[in-house]
């Protein structure tokens, strides 16, 4: 039995004559001798929509209801879809997570797959050609309903080609991975294929085709994605685990603008390794997102530095100054309008002479705030700067 997972992404499916592109590739896929597993989202943007419902209602909507809430978005997909594909002559079924048995942690906005109903698959496919899943959404052990997050679809997609040992093919309104957001650099080319690890990177760092945990489960099991067009046949890009099967590894593979930084120093802390240690325990018991960190000794004090985005500045400003008040000496100093510039490439762990090209390029662009790991260099610049950092490392890294 040759099996193949496809999502298909909100703006896919989002009135008919979509749906019914999305159902003519589905056709496609069967007429070649495959079993199709389609995973879908809600329509358009149906889920913003609920989520604005409940809170309007209710000003904080307890989980699991907001949850059970949310959850027909998917359904209403997936049983259109399968509407659409049998009235082609596709014998096609539409399936929920719970009919899947696609169990999750009782984390119910972010829950994590814990297992899914293998034999139900196949032996639904021994009588159908195509069953439509529903995404982004698990059940407990309990059988509660649950959600995977944001992008959880993608989530979804993969985690089914893993157990299935199959490929997935994930379907939006881009036709492939781009070295740089076309929007932001027109000249931007198409990568044919990019590692899990430069796509883990990327996709952490705003690049919005594939979510960071479907990438985080195709990396684990070694799961090959192909990103296309649901709008066009055009060949799209592949997600694999390696270069070493098709060609050289590139230096940079891409590069990332990521909005609304703000960099947040705490000054005048006491030198003492438990107290600035306590800094980022705070921030993690409060869901506080830091990102880039840097920490400079000043005699006997020590000045932290650490980048948020800039929705959280609120309740970051409330948990560090209640963390803060009874030690003496100490400020905060917020610096926002800030943009993080990101280059990834695993030729970056060969290569030599990356970081001073990049600051070369960089000469004239301020940067307050620098990170690196083996296969990225990041920077905040003022967001003024922005298109024209961008420029400079596209060409400079001839992306």
């Amino acid at each position: 039995m040759n099996i193949v997972v496809q999502k298909y992404g909100g703006s896919s499916v989002s009135d008919a004559e979509r749906m019914k592109n999305v159902a003519k590739k589905i056709q496609s896929k069967v007429l070649k001798g495959f079993k199709v597993l389609a995973v879908v989202s809600a329509m358009g943007d149906t889920t913003n929509r609920l989520i604005k419902l409940a809170n309007e209602i209710v000003q904080r909507p307890e989980p699991r209801e907001l949850h059970m809430f949310l959850t027909p978005g998917e359904q209403i997909s997936a049983s259109l879809l399968a509407t659409v594909l049998n009235e082609m002559g596709i014998n096609a079924r539409s399936v929920n997570a719970f009919q899947l048995k696609i169990i999750t942690t009782s984390d119910f906005t972010e829950a994590q797959i814990k297992n899914v109903n293998r034999e139900y698959i196949y032996q639904s496919l021994e009588k159908y050609d195509v069953l439509v899943v529903t995404g982004f959404q698990g059940i407990t052990e309990e059988g509660d309903l649950t959600t995977l997050g944001r992008g959880g679809s993608d989530t979804s997609a993969v985690a089914l080609a893993a157990y299935l040992k199959a490929p997935c093919e994930i379907y939006s309104n881009f036709p492939g991975i781009y070295t740089v957001d076309p929007k932001l650099y027109p000249q931007a080319k198409k990568l044919k294929y990019v590692t899990h690890d430069e796509m883990l990177e990327m996709a952490a760092l705003g690049a919005k085709v594939l979510h960071p945990r479907s990438v985080e489960i195709a990396k684990k099991y070694n799961v090959t994605i192909y990103c296309a067009s649901s709008f066009s046949d055009e060949e799209g890009s592949y997600v694999v685990s390696a270069y070493e099967n098709y060609l050289e590894e590139p230096t940079v593979t891409g590069l990332s603008a990521d909005d609304n930084q703000i960099q947040v120093t705490i000054l005048n802390l006491p030198t003492d390794f438990l107290l600035v240690n306590k800094v980022f325990e705070v921030a993690a018991e409060n869901n506080l997102n830091i990102d880039m960190i840097s920490m400079i000794n000043d005699h006997d004090k020590v000045n932290v530095s650490f980048s948020i985005v800039e929705s959280g500045l609120e309740n970051v400003d409330k948990v560090f100054n209640g963390f803060l008040k009874n030690v003496d000496g100490t400020k905060i100093n917020y610096k926002n309008g800030l943009v993080k510039i990101s280059i990834v490439g695993v030729g970056m762990r060969k290569a030599r002479g990356v970081a001073s090209r990049f600051f070369k390029a960089m000469e004239n662009i301020p940067i307050t705030l620098v990170t690196t790991s083996e296969i990225k260099i990041s920077c905040l610049v003022p967001t003024e700067y922005k298109n024209r950092a961008v420029n400079i490392l596209a060409k400079e890294f001839n992306l």
